[in-house]
């Protein structure tokens, strides 16, 4: 069931290292400060946890599900603060010694880990210079994962995941849909607000997306301008570059509204069912 009253959102953006220790610390000031702002729903980036000097660095990082310092910190400081808190995603160990579940865990207020989703499409890129294949040390996901929570019906996705709107339509409907992501300078300038605004368009929902935004110790810049978009494709909070809180009020009536005067959701059921 959705909420009926309005809430405060925060997508956190950061500037991860190397370093596990650097990087949670850095996560619970902005945590700290999203709670102190009055958001009840705080959201980490992809790769929050380690943005290591090569891509084996978060293998070596990796904790076994259910146990280990990244997931002692997420329950811990979701229980401190009082928050739903989502941990953008974190290095878990899968069948293959050699790779990694890229996993999006989410912890409710009393920090009991209430969903896991691992990242189904992996990203690769050839152009110029920049070469990703995140298939080298990350084993897909299989499952598309929504879960219900005070604030309604939430979709969980992972950064590459948002360039395949078919997802979320597996999941629909959503009363928001979370991207925690790091997605490159170079395809972030390109397509990270088109691809957003779209996901929110199409599906009259709210888009939470935490992302990193700068130049990381490896040498990377990612794109940051984490944002919250709204169900009629509006950016309603944004910040460029550098760590920071981006906080948004989550209005359900307006969403109720928007689906009202646009049945887009209801149209498509129909024609499905012909």
């Amino acid at each position: 069931m959705s909420p009926r009253s309005a809430f405060k959102v925060a997508a956190l953006q950061m500037v991860s290292t190397p370093k596990v220790e650097e990087n949670l610390a850095e996560a619970e000031k902005l945590v700290a400060q999203a709670a102190a702002q009055g958001a009840k729903l705080v959201a980490l980036p992809e790769y929050f946890c380690i943005f290591g000097m090569r891509d084996r660095d978060k293998v070596a990082a990796r904790e076994r599900d259910g146990a280990g310092p990244i997931q002692d910190f997420l329950a811990a400081t979701a229980a401190r603060h009082g928050v739903w808190l989502v941990g953008g995603s974190v290095p878990l160990e899968c069948a293959d010694p050699a790779r990694v579940r890229n996993s999006c865990l989410v912890y409710d207020a009393a920090g009991k880990r209430v969903a896991r989703y691992d990242k189904i499409h992996l990203f690769g890129l050839e152009m110029g210079e920049e070469r990703f294949n995140e298939s080298a040390t990350i084993e897909p996901g299989t499952a598309p994962l929504a879960i219900d929570s005070p604030f309604g019906r939430i979709a969980l996705s992972v950064c590459y995941d948002l360039r395949f709107p078919e997802l979320y339509r597996t999941l629909a409907p959503m009363d928001l849909i979370l991207v925690p992501s790091a997605f490159t300078a170079t395809t972030g300038r390109a397509h990270w607000e088109t691809l957003l605004r779209a996901r929110a368009i199409e599906n009259l929902a709210w888009v939470i997306a935490p992302a990193p935004g700068g130049r990381h110790p490896n040498g990377r810049d990612t794109h940051g301008h984490s944002m919250v978009v709204d169900p009629w494709g509006k950016v309603v909070a944004e910040r460029a570059l550098g760590p920071g809180v981006v906080l948004a009020e989550i209005d359900p009536q307006f969403q109720a509204k928007m689906r009202r005067s646009l049945p887009a959701l209801e149209h498509r059921v129909m024609r499905d069912r012909k």
